[in-house]
């Protein structure tokens, strides 16, 4: 058993979070809302610590890991932003934020042995820790932790959280499998990216407006701004991805493209590919170069190397290729593309009252696109 890190505080406030500043950030109402959410966020916080607590040392040791690690706590602020259109930060709002953001953790551990990350949030991995099957586990335990946290609520909050549930897996699933014959691959992408990202943080948004006792009227509008911010919020990690500022972004140009990660400006490239030379040209280099081998299909029992081994190129040459697809108009694509779809999600937000809510939310949105710049 290893040891728990020692605990990584949150996001300081609301504003920092949400990357608000002073100005936009100005008025009385603005500061008090801020002020509130920022006590709700301390309420949570602590609930998490106790609610990831079980009596085995190794379930402890691991279920606490990466909540020690840090953490932003998008999810739990926007259920507490949203709740503020209600009764505010009540004591059913705080238990909903808390189920929310340990079935995110429960998802980072599973996402991590499926793509066999080697660290998270500045560290190693949980199944680098104690490998797949602790990590496995460690999932299930947060989720029917999770499911707990919700069942207190309530059949709606119950059902929510079981949809919710169900789209993550799918959109795994979806994502492990790949596109079908006859799926556009770009289609199936992005509903993977809904059902993996967007589901949860409209799940957040959802439950701040039910459980604050705020207008339904407000449930759908913010349902698909979580959806769609979430797309975008992907769409945008696809660019930075590539971004040629690893001290910033804290992962090598082109991690995903050296894993084999399939991201929205290879998809484009792909359709570039099949109408323009160069594009059809560098398509070629990343797949020889840059993408790895997978092992081909043999008929013979005994021939386990039907392949020739392919020597690995230079690091210099892989991140030139890398850089060449930064540059390409696929890339470009993905961050207008991105960029559509934040402002789908603030334009979602039109049946909301204008205030302090809406103008974070739509701050939010912004700043989740400005992360390209």
């Amino acid at each position: 058993m290893k040891p728990s890190l020692p605990v990584a505080r949150r996001g300081s406030s609301l504003a920092a979070n949400l990357g608000l500043s002073e100005r936009v950030f100005a008025s009385a109402a603005d500061r008090a809302m801020a002020k509130a959410i920022d006590a709700g966020l301390d309420r949570v916080e602590a609930g998490l610590i106790d609610e990831v607590r079980f009596t085995g040392p190794v379930a402890d040791a691991s279920t606490r890991y990466l909540l020690d690690a840090g953490g932003k706590r998008v999810r739990p602020m926007l259920t507490l932003l949203a709740a503020q259109l209600g009764d505010g930060v009540t004591d059913d709002v705080v238990v909903a934020a808390e189920a929310i953001e340990i079935t995110h953790l429960a998802s980072l551990y599973h996402d991590d042995v499926m793509d066999e990350s080697e660290r998270r949030r500045g560290v190693p991995s949980a199944h680098a820790v104690w490998g797949n099957s602790i990590a496995i586990l460690t999932g299930d335990l947060l989720f029917a932790r999770a499911s707990q946290l919700m069942a207190r609520l309530g059949e709606r909050a119950i059902r929510m959280q079981a949809d919710t549930f169900e789209r993550l897996v799918l959109g795994q699933l979806h994502e492990t499998v790949g596109p079908q014959p006859g799926d556009d691959p770009v289609e199936h992408y992005i509903q993977v990216l809904a059902d993996k990202t967007g589901s949860l943080i409209a799940a957040a948004a959802q439950s701040g407006v039910i459980f604050s006792n705020a207008d339904l009227a407000y449930e759908r509008p913010l349902v698909e701004f979580g959806e769609k911010i979430g797309v975008a919020f992907q769409l945008i990690d696809d660019v930075i991805d590539l971004s040629p500022r690893p001290a910033e972004t804290g992962k090598v140009p082109g991690t995903d493209l050296r894993a084999g990660v399939v991201t929205l400006p290879l998809l484009r490239l792909r359709e570039m590919a099949k109408t323009d030379a160069s594009s059809a040209e560098l398509l070629a280099r990343i797949e020889r170069d840059v993408l790895p081998v997978l092992p081909e299909a043999s008929d013979d029992p005994v021939d386990t190397n039907t392949q020739a081994v392919r020597i690995p190129p230079s690091k210099e040459k892989v991140d030139a290729i890398v850089a060449e697809l930064r540059e390409h108009e696929a890339t470009r694509v993905t961050l207008a593309e991105a960029h559509r779809w934040a402002d789908e999600a603030v334009a979602a937000l039109a049946p909301l009252p204008e205030g302090s809510v809406k103008k974070a939310l739509t701050r939010f949105a912004e700043t989740i696109v400005e992360r390209s710049s």
